[in-house]
């Protein structure tokens, strides 16, 4: 390992590189630039050489061309601890190339712009620069290479302290970043190539494909979890590298409370995607990713408490999310029994200064004024496979909704079904919720068979189930469902149809006088 001598910096993002470049400067450290680069770096009165110097060849094709030469690559790439390479370079007159600064043409910032055109995307692909980072990282024991701006005051502070060494666990860390960042870049050019079409025989871009032929996905270790689903299970959490949506668990602020936990991010996300069906002032409690009580009220402390009446027993021990304010009587409330954690756009001071004496609680905050998902997959993984499907965003559609029955559903009887359709999809299947226009009355999730589904609805109910209404997550493929929901003491169904018994169900909900409601649309949840 030898002292920084010679540096080559090449950079599209110029944040803080006239200040890095100086420092490397009043260290000593010559320069070589590249283009637009080279001019910044002159005007800010950086002595530097252009790298047509060291090439004896100008740059050309309008840029195309810059720094694809051996004089600089054998100066990259050269093995310091090998005599031959050594002796080479000293016979070809290349000099050694110590450290590489070099960020790439922006062509994720490109590929955003809905306006973007095909030779924007093409000319945003950058060539000589990746190509740079790479023979850098490859040859890391011998030479720095810097991608991020974050870290130019980092590696300035080590050249001062360490009269311009550079360690081999810092070197080789800068290369690990090196490496994931071109990663990065070409699955991302990869990933937006396969926009391009040829139509008539023209070249024409494209919208991008829902499903790609080949899917990569990047993320980056965030942190590691105490356990997974179980204390003998090692976990960790990742996050997708760029842009993550906002509406996201792993964006949540963590105020107070013991370490998240594999199960706890499972149930926060369970929690926030069923708050986000609703703009009314909800309550979403979470249990083992399935809801155990749901309700919706003028406010957010009525919500609550309406939500905990469902099955007050199953909520010791879960998961909590709001659409409003948390403020101190709401607080108060949810503290009065045991629960593992609390998430919401808000919580006043004063409700901090509550939950602050249950230390244990896991607090949240997460804005959630953007819930658009759109265009958001949903994956699971099989051992050697991934599964991938778009998420399931639809609720119903009013003008396909079929009454199928004599009897139709009544005003109140139709914001009920509403209400109970919105949470069914959020429930494993098979799923079936009784509720009133408020609130969840009693929840049958998981069972194999759905009139299962439908009893334990009914037995686990802690409020009356005379009136209320039953959602169905898919079709009854027998009338005993409707049978038993109408011994349970409800008068309207909302299900989806398409059974070949339907006519049978039907029939049942008449005979019965129960209103029935076809959707057209399936809510399976595994």
């Amino acid at each position: 390992m030898r002292r920084i001598k010679r540096a080559i910096i090449s950079v599209a993002n110029k944040n803080g590189i006239i200040e890095f470049a100086k420092g490397l400067s009043n260290l000593g450290i010559e320069l070589i630039a590249t283009g637009g680069t080279a001019k910044l770096l002159k005007d800010a009165g950086i002595s530097l050489t252009e790298v047509s110097k060291i090439t004896s060849f100008p740059e050309i094709l309008g840029g195309r061309v810059k720094t694809l030469h051996p004089r600089i690559f054998g100066g990259i790439l050269a093995k310091r601890s090998e005599d031959s390479h050594l002796a080479e370079l000293e016979k070809e007159g290349i000099a050694e190339i110590d450290m590489i600064v070099v960020n790439l043409y922006p062509f994720a910032e490109v590929a955003k712009k809905r306006e973007a055109t095909l030779e924007e995307l093409l000319e945003n692909i950058d060539i000589g620069g990746v190509s740079l980072i790479r023979a850098g990282a490859k040859n890391f024991e011998d030479v720095v290479v810097i991608v991020d701006p974050g870290d130019y005051q980092p590696i300035l502070e080590t050249l001062k302290k360490e009269d311009g060494f550079i360690d081999v666990e810092t070197r080789l860390k800068l290369a690990q970043k090196a490496f994931n960042y071109t990663a990065d870049y070409d699955a991302l050019i990869a990933e937006t190539m396969e926009r391009i079409k040829i139509e008539e025989g023209k070249v024409k871009l494209g919208e991008k494909p829902s499903f790609p032929h080949t899917l990569r996905l990047s993320l980056s270790l965030k942190q590691s979890l105490r356990y997974g689903e179980n204390p003998h299970q090692r976990a960790a959490l990742y996050i997708e590298r760029g842009e993550t949506p906002p509406y996201s668990v792993v964006k949540a602020e963590k105020l107070q409370g013991k370490e998240l936990s594999y199960n706890n991010l499972a149930d926060f996300e369970a929690a926030l995607l069923l708050a986000r069906e609703f703009t009314e002032p909800v309550a979403v409690i979470i249990k083992h990713t399935n809801p155990c009580g749901v309700a919706i009220g003028d406010d957010i402390l009525t919500a609550y408490q309406r939500a905990r009446e469902c099955d007050p027993v199953s909520a010791f021990g879960s998961i909590i999310a709001f659409n409003r304010k948390v403020d101190e009587k709401l607080a108060v409330e949810i503290t009065s029994t045991f629960v593992e954690g609390v998430i919401a756009p808000e919580i006043t001071e004063e409700a901090r200064a509550i939950f602050s004496k249950k230390k244990n609680l896991r607090l949240l905050r997460l804005p959630m004024d953007d819930l658009d998902l759109k265009g958001d997959k949903d994956y699971k993984r099989l051992v050697g496979g991934l599964l991938v499907q778009d998420r399931d965003e639809l609720t119903w559609d009013e003008e396909k909704l079929q009454v199928v029955t004599k009897r139709k559903p009544t005003e109140k009887e139709m914001k009920a079904l509403y209400f109970a359709w919105r949470v069914v999809k959020h429930i494993k299947s098979n799923a079936i919720v009784f509720a009133n226009e408020k609130q969840t009355v009693g929840i049958g999730a998981g069972q194999m068979s759905r009139v299962d589904s439908v009893k334990l609805a009914a037995e686990k109910a802690r409020l009356p189930l005379e009136g209320t209404v039953l959602a169905s997550d898919a079709f009854f493929p027998f009338r005993d469902g409707v049978d038993a929901a109408h011994q349970a003491g409800a008068t309207a169904i909302v299900q989806p149809g398409g059974s070949i018994r339907d006519e049978e169900v039907i029939a049942a909900a008449d005979e019965h006088g129960m209103a029935m409601v076809l959707t057209g649309i399936r809510h399976f949840r595994h």
